[in-house]
């Protein structure tokens, strides 16, 4: 797992977290995001019983996180069932 230093620093001001949390995400959905030229997903999971979404692509092989931040309860329950 991998990430952009200056996207780690904007993603904890923006968000409160760091992206290498990522890395303790217990994953329970995984969304394909249609929305980009490359491939990126959104998984949603729990650390320490707080529901997380966190957006990421691979890049040679390597997963590459692009943010992190809290799950809205309701995109948490439509993605998580």
């Amino acid at each position: 797992m991998e990430y952009d230093p200056d996207k780690d620093a904007s993603n904890l001001a923006k968000h409160g977290v760091s992206l290498s949390l990522a890395a303790s995400l217990d994953v329970v959905a995984h969304v394909v995001d249609h929305r980009y030229a490359e491939p990126r997903f959104r998984l949603y999971g729990l650390i320490d019983g707080v529901a997380w979404c966190v957006a990421r692509t691979d890049r040679g092989g390597i997963v590459r996180v692009i943010s992190m931040r809290r799950a809205h309860d309701k995109e948490f329950r439509k993605y998580a069932r």
